[in-house]
């Protein structure tokens, strides 16, 4: 019984090891290298589209996004329009941490996002409160962007809630030219 329960115990793991997310190290050599505060200093905009846990498209949407960065400190303010015609606002602000690494806040984040950068990626994990039929659920998003040029970035993102996949979002970010002087 005893060997029973150790080869039960050590297949788990080896399933849980498999099912554990990618580090950003992984990314580390990866270019075109993200400068954070360059990629999200201007106006970018975003097509994006929310997947419940089936797959099915539930909402598409676009942002306009205009950014700017004093010192340490950047301000991303987004305005989204949803396919039903809905609104939204979030003002994000971000703060760098160290070398690659960001902290960030805004109005329906629960505590404070972390954010890594390695390469080309940005991985940022954080619990967002989002109303669902009438309630606020909050929701784990780890959130993994990829610049893809200087002026394209994809992102995914993965909402759970107790572990279990809730829904995901894609969006593709495009910074606009500099206007010409």
């Amino acid at each position: 019984m005893k060997k029973f329960v150790l080869i039960a115990a050590a297949i788990c793991c080896g399933l849980l090891a498999a099912c554990s997310a990618p580090s950003p190290e992984l990314y580390a050599n990866e270019k075109p290298a993200l400068d954070v505060q360059d990629y999200f200093n201007g106006t970018l905009d975003a097509h994006g589209m929310f997947q419940d846990r089936s797959g099915k498209v539930v909402k598409r949407f676009v942002v306009v996004m205009n950014c700017h960065w004093k010192g340490d400190v950047g301000v991303l303010d987004e305005d989204f329009v949803y396919s039903d015609g809905t609104r939204q606002k979030r003002v994000w602000t971000l703060q760098k941490t160290g070398p690659g690494r960001f902290s960030a806040t805004a109005a329906d984040v629960v505590g404070t996002a972390e954010g890594v950068v390695e390469g080309n990626a940005l991985r940022w994990s954080y619990v967002l409160a989002l109303p669902v039929d009438g309630k606020i659920i909050n929701m784990k998003m780890d959130d993994w962007m990829f610049l893809i040029d200087e002026r394209v970035m994809l992102n995914r993102t993965e909402m759970s809630k107790f572990g279990v996949n809730l829904g995901s979002v894609t969006l593709s970010f495009t910074k606009r030219a500099p206007a010409a002087k």
